[in-house]
Parts: C-alpha cells; sequence; structure tokens
C-alpha cells in the first residue's frame, strides 16, 4: 500500500513545522495529509503576537537619544554605550530563548518554520535589541503573506539598513552593500545583473536610513534624484522603484523558489518542479502561502527520495527534542550554548548569506554533541564543550569589551567550573500515553516509527539489549533517548 499514513505525516510536521507533539502520535496514523496540512495551515494564519523583551532602561535610553536628535552612538557618553551594548547582548539572549518557546509550544509550526526560513534568507547580525525586534516581527507577520510586502519591509528595517550600511549611502558617497545584496541574496541571484546595476541602484536607495528607536526614515537631501538606468529599464528611480523592478522580474520568483524547494523538499532541487513552482507563485502575485501549499498537497513531496533527506538544522534538532517530550529546563540559559556548539545561534547568522545548511551542519565534532545531547537532557550528565574562540565560530558573541563571553546567571555552570549541565525534568506522561495500547514486543518498532523518518531501522535487538527493561515507562523512555542519540535521528 505504500508509505503509510504516519509516515506521511511524520514528514509534513517536519518539514511545515519541528516535529510532532506527544498528542499529534494518535492522530497522524489515520488523518489524510492533505487534511492534516490543511489543519496546520489554518492555525499558523493566526496573527502573530509582538515578542518584546527590552526592558524598560533600555528603552527610556533610546528614547532619549531620539528626543536628542541622535541617530548614532556616537553622541553617546561611554557609560551610555556600555549600558546600551550590555542589554541589547542581554537582551539578545532572551529573545532568543522567547522566539524559540514559540517554536516548542505555538499551535502555529508552519509560521514559525517559515520564520526560520526567513531568518536565515534575511540575514542580519545587529547587536541591537530593538532593531531585532522589530525584523523578527516583519518576518513572522508576513511569513505566509506577500514576499514582495516581506522584501521591502524588510529591506527598510532599522536591522538592515545598519547591517549593510545604508546608514552610510548618501547622495554623491553611495555605499553598494545593500545594493548589491539585495540582488544576490535576496532576490534575482548571482549572474543576473552587471555592477552598472549594483552602482546604479546605490544611488537609489541614498537617503535610506532608521532611527535610534527603529523607525525608517528618509532623508531626502541625501538622496540622488538624477536619472538611474537599472536592468534595462531608465528613470529617477528610487529604493522603493528598485525593489518593485526586481519583483517585476520573474527571476526573483526563480530564486526563491529554488531556495524554498531545497529547503523545504530536497537540497537536490527538481529544476522541472521548481519552474512550475515558481511561475505559479509569479502569478500568483508572490503570495507565499499558496507557494506553500502547492508544496506541501503535491503527491511529489512525499516520495520516498524526499522523506529523510535534510539534515535537521541545530534549531529543528533542539525544538523537536523539546516538543516531543515537554519538559522543564531550570537553567533555560543552556540552551543559547548548545546553539553555538552545534553552529546555530539565533540572530548571530555567520554572515549575510545566512547558515549554508545541509552538510555543512555536520563535523566530528557537532555529530558528537548532538548525539549526546538526548542523555545529557535525559540524566542530567556534564559536558565540557566550548565554542571555538574565534568571532566566525562564535557568530558576533565575541566581544573585545568583555574578558570572555560567558552565559547569563543561571546559565548552567556547575559549581567549581567543571562543566555544564542541562537542569532538564521531562514529563513523560502525555508521551507515554501514546504507547497504552501498543503490546510489549511492538514498542520499539512504535517508538521508533514515531521518531525516525529514515529507511535504516535501528537494530531492536541492540536497543532492547540496552534499555531499562525494569519496567514498561522505563523501557519506552529509554529506547526512545537511544533512538534519538542515533545519527538516523539527525535526518528528516
Amino acid at each position: 500500500m505504500g508509505v503509510s499514513f504516519q509516515q506521511n505525516n511524520l514528514h509534513l510536521l517536519w518539514r511545515a513545522g519541528f516535529g510532532p507533539s506527544p498528542e499529534d502520535l494518535l492522530s497522524i496514523a489515520t488523518a489524510q495529509p492533505g487534511a492534516y496540512y490543511k489543519n496546520l495551515l489554518a492555525k499558523s494564519r493566526v496573527a502573530a503576537a509582538y515578542i518584546d523583551v527590552a526592558d524598560n532602561d533600555l528603552k527610556q535610553l533610546v528614547m532619549g537619544m531620539e528626543d536628542n536628535g541622535v541617530t548614532q552612538k556616537q553622541a553617546l557618553t561611554a557609560e551610555e554605550k556600555k549600558a546600551l551594548r550590555i542589554k541589547s547582548r542581554d537582551g539578545l539572549k532572551t529573545l532568543n530563548l522567547a522566539w524559540l518557546g514559540e517554536m516548542i509550544n505555538s499551535k502555529q509550526q508552519l509560521r514559525e518554520k517559515m520564520s526560520l526560513f526567513w531568518h536565515g534568507h534575511f540575514a542580519t547580525r545587529t547587536v541591537n535589541l530593538l532593531y531585532q525586534q522589530k525584523l523578527l516581527d516583519i518576518v513572522r507577520t508576513n511569513a505566509l503573506g506577500s514576499f514582495a510586502v516581506l522584501l521591502k519591509e524588510v529591506s527598510k528595517s532599522a536591522s538592515m539598513i545598519n547591517f549593510l550600511n545604508n546608514n552610510q549611502n548618501r547622495k554623491n558617497h553611495p555605499n553598494e552593500n545593500f545594493a548589491r545584496e539585495v540582488m544576490e541574496l535576496f532576490t534575482i541571484g548571482r549572474g543576473n545583473y552587471s555592477e552598472a546595476d549594483v552602482k546604479e541602484s546605490a544611488r537609489a536607495f541614498t537617503g535610506w536610513g532608521a532611527s535610534a528607536t527603529g523607525e525608517f526614515v528618509f532623508r531626502e537631501r541625501q538622496h540622488d534624484d538624477s536619472e538611474k538606468t537599472f536592468l534595462g529599464k531608465t528613470g529617477h528611480f528610487n529604493g522603493d522603484d528598485i525593489l518593485q523592478i526586481l519583483l517585476d522580474h520573474q527571476q526573483t520568483a526563480r530564486f526563491i523558489t529554488q531556495k524554498i524547494y531545497r529547503y523545504f523538499v530536497n537540497a537536490d532541487a527538481d529544476q522541472e518542479k521548481v519552474k512550475w513552482l515558481s511561475d505559479r507563485f509569479y502569478r500568483n502575485n508572490y503570495d507565499i502561502e499558496k507557494l506553500m501549499t502547492d508544496i506541501f498537497t503535491s503527491d511529489w513531496f512525499y516520495n520516498e527520495k524526499n522523506i529523510g533527506a535534510r539534515i535537521k538544522s541545530p534549531i529543528e534538532l533542539l525544538v523537536g527534542i523539546r516538543r516531543i517530550l515537554p519538559m522543564e529546563i531550570e537553567n533555560e540559559a543552556s540552551q543559547l550554548l548548545l546553539q553555538r556548539l552545534l553552529g546555530q545561534l539565533l540572530f548571530y547568522p555567520p554572515n549575510v548569506a545566512g547558515w549554508p545548511g545541509g552538510t555543512n551542519w555536520i563535523d566530528s565534532s557537532t555529530l558528537m554533541m548532538r548525539l549526546r545531547i538526548p542523555q545529557l537532557i535525559y540524566a542530567g550528565d556534564v559536558f565540557r564543550m566550548k565554542p571555538k574562540d574565534d568571532d566566525d565560530q562564535m557568530m558576533g558573541m565575541k566581544d573585545k569589551n568583555a574578558p570572555e563571553d560567558k552565559i547569563p546567571a543561571g546559565g548552567g555552570k556547575k559549581s567549581g567550573g567543571k562543566g555544564e549541565q542541562i537542569m532538564a525534568t521531562i514529563n513523560w506522561t502525555n508521551y507515554l500515553q501514546q504507547y497504552e495500547k501498543v503490546t510489549r514486543e511492538n514498542l520499539v518498532d512504535a517508538v521508533s516509527k514515531a521518531l525516525l523518518q529514515t529507511k535504516n531501522a535501528v537494530s531492536a535487538a541492540v536497543l532492547t539489549k540496552y534499555a531499562d527493561a525494569a519496567s514498561r515507562d522505563s523501557f519506552i523512555k529509554t529506547v526512545t533517548i537511544q533512538l534519538m542519540s542515533t545519527p538516523e535521528y539527525q535526518l528528516c
């Protein structure tokens, strides 16, 4: 009869979300994948709530800058600069954990998964909490909406403007950083524009800036209003005109669709399907929801070659574990260290191209850490690994003004500096209930099918040999942890 509904729905849950919750394990066995997707989509249409973790002191400091007409930090005192930097750095860690919590607990799984994709696509690394909060809200609000709106709002965000130096883009002194990246990485892709197009479009974006509070500002006196020629069109273009010309170019739809296909379907993109999808995406005026529906309701999405074909990103791995095994973590900030060790720290992409993904997630160090995480959570084992002490690996977290980049208070530092520990308490109740009607001899198979997306099964004999058979519950728990500690669990 081919692939079961359970495997199809698990495939969908991992690609259109972050894997199943315990409650999902019963419904996925009998639900039609098409109906299951409609349910996921309906839940994700709920508007995203703004995530605001900035304290009043930070807001008042920034508002004071705005009231005094200060747009850059140069006018601040040394103490104010230090306070702003520390509060923003600590705030970004809190924002990281707050968004991670949404990914884990939200019923809007498709929206949060799409938001993570756009977070990597529109990668910025600005250590300014207010800017990053606003950009995250733009991404989450428009994650399933119009790519045209998303592109325009991100382009005018303070986070992007500052990261790509558009505050320094002025008449007679154009800065080309944003103009180049908006074509190379965000729309039409390399090879589809010339250096002349970069120079001309940079002039169009002159005058685009941001206020201290993160609002878009157009400084008319700094804007070059003279004639420009861009991608074969000539006029007195401004930044909005350039973005619209890029959106009118069908290559933008093709570029975005291919990237989405490689992320959500298979890294080995089927160009015939990409063309079909991108043509519809373009005709549908860049409606992201319709594009994702075309993908997730297609028969080919559930082809065997697409199931278990992706390496989970560190965020997918961590969130997926916490979804299937609900838990309370006493030292929540220990998750920041895990993100750094695995190579994906939210809000700190390695560069403007974002995280490369795929096999880049795995090396000898990160694979060993991935395989240890379930046991670290289950048994509370201590681990002593440290992130590499260079700025690229630390993804901007290294601060030359700080003696060392420490985890915040409560981050899991064991007394005596002997190592780190994840102090977690797993709530097994709902998970164990899903196996109540499964016979003892079929437990290994049932747990394997719930956790793994690969054709290669883990040896039931080996799992049974090392499981705790003292009780039925202990057996299920230890088999679960063992399966999560396998290379097969790294795939989805």
